[in-house]
C-alpha cells in the first residue's frame, strides 16, 4: 500500500479556495469508486508544512492510472509519502493548450472553471466505460453552454464538443472569443457561422469550428470539432442526432442574476410563461429532450443551486426519463458555498 500527497491548486477565488480541498477529495472518492476498482482508500484532508493537502493510499497504481489521476479538477502536485520524505510522482494531465484557454475569458455569471472540471470529469466516471477519458475520446454537449466554460475544458482535454445556448449576445461573445484565441495561439483551424434551416425556416445559427492540437494533427486530419447552437435547448433534438453524445454536461440556472424559462418560453417574448427562479422547471422540460440525445452507457452531469431546487426534484426528473442517479456516498459529497445567495451542488446520472 502506497501513500500519496496531492497538492491542492492555489485558487484565486477565496470562497472557492476554502471549499477546494474537500471538493477534490469527494472527486477522488469518485474516481476511486467509479474507475480504480476501489483501490482508493483513506482519503483525508491533511496539513504538510502548514499547507493544505489530500491524502490518500492507494493499492497498485500504473501510468494509466497516474494518467486519469494527474486531471483531478484541483490537483496542483502529486507525491508519494515515504515518512517524512516527498516524492514527485511525474503528472501526465490531457490538457492539450495552455490554461488561458479556460482563465482569460471574464465576466458576470461565469462558472469557475475548477468546478467545470470536476463537474466534466464526475460524470465521465459515472459512464459504462470512465477509463475512456483518458483511454478514448467521449463526445460531449452542454445544452446551456453561456460563454462556453465547458465547451473550452472539453477542447482542452481533446474531445469532440457541441453546446446549445437561447442567449444571442453569449453565442456572439463566444463566436469571437473562440476565433480570436486560436488565431492568436496559431491554432491551425476552420470556423464558420451559419444560419440552420429546416423547410425554408431559419432555426437558430450554427458556429461550427474544426482545429488541430498541432499543425502536424490537423494536416493528418486528426481534428477537434466545437459546434455551438443558438437556440432553445428544449429543442435540442432538431440539431442532434439521438444517442450522439456519451456526456452531457450543463450549469443550470442559479435564479439569482437570471432565472430560467420553462417549455415555450423565449427571451424577448411579451407573452408566454413567466420567469422562473427555479431550475426545475426548466430541467422537467428539457431533460427528456436531453436524455434521448445520450448514448446508453453514458452519463449526464447537472449542477444547480440549492437554494432554489431541490436535490430530490431534480433525482425525479432525471429517473422519470430513464436515467440512473448516481447516488453513493463519493457522489454526495459536492455541495458548498459558492455565495450568499448560491449553494451549489451537482447532480450525476447515468443511461442504462
Amino acid at each position: 500500500m502506497t501513500s500519496y500527497g496531492l497538492l491542492v491548486s492555489p485558487s484565486h477565488n477565496r470562497v472557492y479556495a476554502q471549499a477546494a480541498a474537500g471538493l477534490v477529495k469527494a472527486e477522488l472518492a469518485v474516481f476511486g469508486e467509479q474507475a480504480l476498482g476501489g483501490r482508493v482508500r483513506d482519503i483525508e484532508e491533511t496539513s504538510i508544512g502548514g499547507v493544505p493537502y489530500v491524502t490518500f493510499s492507494a493499492d497498485g497504481l500504473d501510468g494509466t492510472d497516474i494518467r486519469l489521476l494527474s486531471n483531478l479538477s484541483s490537483l496542483y502536485a502529486l507525491f508519494e509519502i515515504e515518512g517524512e520524505l516527498l516524492r514527485p510522482v511525474e503528472l501526465k494531465p490531457l490538457d492539450l493548450f495552455g490554461s488561458d484557454l479556460l482563465t482569460i475569458q471574464k465576466y458576470s455569471g461565469k462558472t469557475n472553471e475548477y468546478f467545470t472540471k470536476l463537474l466534466l470529469n464526475v460524470t465521465a466516471m459515472a459512464t459504462d466505460s470512465p477509463m475512456d477519458l483518458v483511454t478514448g475520446r467521449p463526445r460531449l454537449f452542454d445544452p446551456m453552454c453561456g460563454r462556453g466554460t465547458t465547451l473550452n475544458q472539453a477542447m482542452m482535454y481533446g474531445l469532440d464538443a457541441a453546446g446549445m445556448d437561447v442567449d444571442g449576445k453569449d453565442f456572439d461573445a463566444y463566436a469571437a472569443f473562440i476565433k480570436t484565441w486560436l488565431k492568436n495561439n496559431r491554432v491551425k483551424h476552420q470556423a464558420e457561422i451559419a444560419p440552420v434551416r429546416r423547410e425554408k425556416a431559419v432555426l437558430g445559427r450554427r458556429l461550427h469550428v474544426t482545429l488541430g492540437a498541432s499543425k502536424e494533427r490537423y494536416k493528418s486530419g486528426e481534428t477537434m470539432e466545437i459546434t455551438v447552437v443558438n437556440a432553445d435547448a428544449l429543442g435540442a433534438g432538431k440539431f442532434f442526432r439521438p444517442g450522439s453524445f456519451d456526456l452531457i454536461v450543463t450549469d443550470a440556472p442559479y435564479g439569482v442574476q437570471h432565472g430560467s424559462r420553462a417549455k415555450g418560453a423565449r427571451p424577448g417574448q411579451k407573452a408566454g410563461p413567466r420567469l422562473s427562479r427555479s431550475p426545475v422547471e426548466l430541467l422537467d422540460a428539457a431533460v427528456p429532450e436531453w436524455a434521448r440525445l445520450l448514448r446508453r452507457g453514458g452519463a449526464i452531469g447537472i449542477s444547480w443551486n440549492t437554494f432554489v431546487g431541490r436535490r430530490e426534484e431534480l433525482a425525479e426528473i432525471l429517473t422519470s426519463s430513464g436515467l440512473e442517479v448516481q447516488d453513493s456516498g463519493a457522489y454526495l459529497g459536492f455541495r458548498h458555498r459558492v455565495d450568499q445567495a448560491i449553494s451549489r451542488d451537482l447532480i450525476v446520472a447515468r443511461k442504462s
